[in-house]
């Protein structure tokens, strides 16, 4: 009840501060409105850096820290290899997956796998020879847990 109260009296005192405003505009001589023209600058975009500049960067630094930056990142490496075979890697998108399944079968199993394998090539010659083996066997590969 309160806001209904609150939006109609703003609604109000709106439609008065309208209308004195008019009133006002009545009242005054009419004057003319010169405007001023700005010249129009386009916003400055910061390049995303590059590999050579991320390069360059790298080659900037001293070997001790070059070295740091390297056991840094193999350590980062390996940590997501392990997790990976233990199976607490990040997953890839299901939903899209399943889609692509759908869609493009072979796709799908060559990005759930991660590489050309027996599995691809069994799901290509299917969707090839008849495509709903082909999305059936996609789908098995991209939804199996293992």
């Amino acid at each position: 009840m309160k806001k209904i109260f609150r939006s109609g009296l703003l609604a109000l005192m709106g439609i008065s501060l309208f209308a004195n405003t008019i009133e006002a505009a009545a009242v005054l001589p009419s004057t003319s409105v010169e405007y001023v023209t700005v010249p129009y600058a386009p916003p400055t975009e910061v390049p995303a850096p590059s590999l050579k500049s991320a390069l360059a960067d790298f080659k900037g630094l001293s070997k001790r820290e070059r070295k740091l930056r390297m056991k840094e990142v193999k350590k980062q490496l390996k940590e997501l290899k392990q997790q990976k075979k233990n199976g607490n890697a990040p997953s890839t998108n299901q939903t899209l997956l399943i889609i692509l399944a759908i869609l493009l079968p072979p796709l799908a199993v060559y990005l759930h796998e991660g590489v050309i394998n027996s599995k691809f090539w069994i799901d290509l010659l299917l969707t090839l020879l008849f495509f709903l083996p082909g999305v059936i066997y996609a789908l098995v590969v991209v939804l199996n847990k293992d």
